[in-house]
């Protein structure tokens, strides 16, 4: 069976040049499409009810009008009254993949995660996060009622962790080499300035990081995703910003050392019988090929694991 794949065109949001390359997600679908283990299909949008399980009202309805404009710009993106359209589609395919992976063991987004927003506003070009209004539909549906985060982003998953402290069938686990809190980036790990929580956990990359310590940290803490209890699903942001090229990252990690990531937490999922749903998430080298190649390559380790 072919590993499916969500994609929409609608996904670009007409956000102008912009350090977020938005263009990307297209990119990566272009590289995928003629791989005969992938099908790439269009996800359905979410809807209202489906954001305001997450997001306050205030907030919702700031990115549907543009007012206040300090909130609906609150992700950093320039706001448009087709800003909306595009994360309706992103959302939905983060909920489809999600879908997919309990049919199917696994699945994709080529969109992200968004794991920088919080309840009632946006961060670090993530304007409503899909992770969680993702898991939260699937619950309204009956479908699931636990599930983990597994975050690879560069950065610190503030909001994913911020929703988590109360939903108590959540655990998030961010394993990182910046921080991030109040809408900034802060290279200097070496200071943490959140705690742990009951249900989220974060485990830091040092500066310098290079491969081997990178994965004997991520199997260090792989395990903690079961430790409460086994999630009935396992998301996971799969960052290409850790790559060395990245101007943001103090870590020496190449494209090799984030495929052999790719290649363990989805190893990780399959022998505990995790059916797991990814995102593209971060990348923002100067060289957009570098970027969708790290993305490339989660696809290929997914398919290499659960589509043979």
């Amino acid at each position: 069976m072919k590993l499916r794949l969500f994609h929409h065109p609608g996904f670009e949001a007409p956000i102008g040049d912009h350090i977020m390359p938005i263009r990307k997600f297209r990119l990566v679908a272009d590289a995928l499409a003629s791989d005969p283990r992938i099908e790439i299909v269009a996800p359905h949008p979410v809807d209202d009810a489906d954001l305001l399980r997450v997001h306050t009202c205030a907030y919702v309805n700031a990115i549907r009008t543009g007012e206040p404009r300090a909130l609906a710009e609150s992700q950093k993106f320039p706001w448009s009254p087709a800003l909306l359209d595009s994360l309706l589609l992103t959302n939905g395919a983060v909920h489809a993949a999600a879908s997919q992976a309990l049919e199917a063991g696994a699945s994709g987004a080529l969109a992200s995660g968004f794991h920088h927003a919080s309840a009632d506003h946006g961060e670090g070009f993530c304007t409503f996060n899909g992770l969680i209004v993702a898991l939260e539909k699937l619950r309204a549906e009956g479908r699931i009622r636990r599930a983990a985060v597994l975050d690879m982003d560069l950065h610190y998953g503030n909001g994913t962790a911020s929703l988590a402290t109360s939903r108590d069938w959540l655990f998030a686990l961010s394993i990182y080499g910046n921080d991030y809190w109040n809408n900034e980036p802060f290279r200097d790990v070496s200071v943490i300035r959140h705690p742990a929580g009951p249900n989220h956990a974060e485990a830091v990359l040092p500066n310098g990081c290079r491969g081997d310590e990178m994965l004997d940290i991520l199997e260090k803490h792989l395990p903690v995703l079961l430790d409460r209890a086994k999630p009935d699903i396992l998301l996971y942001q799969a960052g290409a910003d850790p790559l060395r090229d990245d101007p943001y990252s103090p870590l020496d990690l190449g494209p090799d050392d984030l495929l052999a990531r790719d290649h363990r937490v989805f190893e990780f999922a399959a022998e505990h019988g995790l059916p797991t749903a990814w995102v593209l998430a971060g990348g923002y080298a100067p060289d957009l090929s570098k970027v969708i190649a790290v993305h490339v390559n989660t696809a290929r380790a997914c398919c290499e694991v659960f589509a043979g």
